[in-house]
């Protein structure tokens, strides 16, 4: 069994990540977030958003809407330029993405295919409610471009003055002909995106600066760091109007993937919107009072991606001895579900579990733990290895005697006793 397989089957079992509509038999690209899963995707947002916006003079948030105007995926050269070339198995008829086909069918093994067909990926849906009358509109193919269509609100309503930052956790849906590998390549997805407006002369230097920021990033997420890369696009596989492009790839089971890009996009979004939409989207620099269109330094991410990657970064399976092996996740402590466990040692014992629950009240104020009283704690450690809680607390007869519990270390497995009153200031 592979990593990939390892991690698909620990995902289900402990509630991270579950097949949409199983009951069902599923429906191919789409995913849920299950009770831990949830909570690990809210804090790697948390984690990105605390990174990218609170801790930035210079960059500010907006929330798009995933349907907009249909005229903006005309602007953005979506509806015309944005498919898949796909081949068809003439023995199987198994669709599969050209940039995927090595030389023989992964299905049957057969090696003959139809021509390459181009398939876009936007899905359509419609506005309105008076058939005949309905406006054909389009789900988000990218979470960015409400950023473009906001830019010019953004500069009014705030004092942020260029070069400056918007930045956006949102939906986005491909309709993707050949979804796969859990949550890498799925129909419904999230970005996060930050397009960096920029006066021409600067463009360079902020290129490098957001690329030397985003791989910092991802150094402090993951722990294996030879698995990380910075990998230069071909020039000839750039966008017409791009310059440069970089991807962070992490390696995953099936080689190198592609976490995040930062694109040199120059002026080609706000001067499309501009030529589309007949509204002026030029920045008046209130010093020098020159205007300008600003060129656009654009970091944008996969959330579900990267959530994969960090499951395969943190993935471990470590021999005990005696036949007995321990199943952990590893994975960064500001991301895991909970940061810590509290057992009582046994359910039976009144005075214990009323402790128990006083050590979770007076956490729980203000971190996020969980109650685990199931089973034995050997059982319980387990489990709590599994989701990659950092610290299992277990109140004990001890506790009753000298208000002392037992703090476990996930990675370490080593224990200490530490007074109930101490315990906030070590979990933090």
């Amino acid at each position: 069994m592979d990593l990939l397989q390892k991690v698909t089957a620990l995902a289900k079992r402990r509630g991270i990540i579950f097949p949409n509509s199983e009951i069902y038999g599923g429906i191919a690209g789409f995913y849920d977030y299950g009770p831990v899963g949830v909570e690990m995707k809210n804090n790697l947002k948390k984690y990105w958003w605390k990174n990218m916006v609170d801790r930035r003079e210079n960059v500010v948030g907006i929330d798009g809407t995933i349907i907009t105007h249909p005229k903006v995926w005309e602007a953005s050269g979506h509806v015309e330029n944005f498919g898949d070339k796909v081949v068809e198995c003439k023995t199987c008829h198994k669709r599969i993405n050209v940039d995927e086909l090595k030389k023989n069918c992964p299905n049957c093994g057969n090696s003959e295919f139809t021509e390459a067909r181009s398939y876009n990926l936007l899905f359509q849906t419609e506005v309105g409610v008076i058939e005949g009358e309905k406006q054909k509109a389009y789900l988000r193919g990218e979470a960015c471009q409400t950023i473009y269509l906001d830019f010019k609100n953004v500069v009014d309503s705030t004092r942020q003055q260029i070069p400056f930052g918007i930045a956006q956790i949102g939906k986005a849906f491909r309709n993707e002909v050949t979804p796969g590998r859990l949550t890498f390549r799925s129909r419904e997805f999230e970005q996060w995106d930050m397009q960096f407006f920029v006066h021409p002369d600067e463009m360079e230097k902020w290129f490098k600066y957001w690329m030397d920021e985003r791989m910092d990033f991802y150094k402090g997420l993951y722990r294996k760091h030879e698995n990380l890369r910075l990998e230069q696009h071909p020039k000839d596989k750039l966008a017409f109007y791009a310059k440069d492009a970089y991807d962070i790839e992490y390696k995953a089971p099936w080689g190198w993937a592609e976490n995040e890009g930062v694109h040199w996009r120059g002026d080609y979004d706000l001067t499309q919107h501009s030529t589309f939409s007949g509204k002026d989207l030029s920045y008046m620099d209130p010093k020098s009072k020159e205007r300008y269109i600003p060129w656009i330094v654009e970091t944008s991410g996969g959330v579900d991606r990267t959530f994969l990657m960090l499951l395969f970064d943190a993935y471990e399976e470590e021999d005990l001895g005696d036949g007995k092996t321990r199943t952990v996740l590893k994975i960064h402590k500001d991301i895991a579900a909970y940061k810590a466990a509290v057992f009582p040692l046994v359910g039976n014992k009144e005075e214990i579990v009323g402790k128990a629950r006083e050590v979770f009240n007076m956490l729980s104020e203000d971190i996020k733990v969980v109650w685990d009283s199931r089973g034995n704690i050997g059982k319980r450690y387990r489990y709590q290895d599994e989701i990659g809680t950092p610290y299992c607390i277990t109140v004990d007869y001890e506790t009753l005697e000298n208000g002392s519990v037992t703090v476990r270390d996930r990675d370490s497995m080593k224990q200490r006793r530490v007074k109930i009153e101490d315990l906030k200031e070590i979990l933090n």
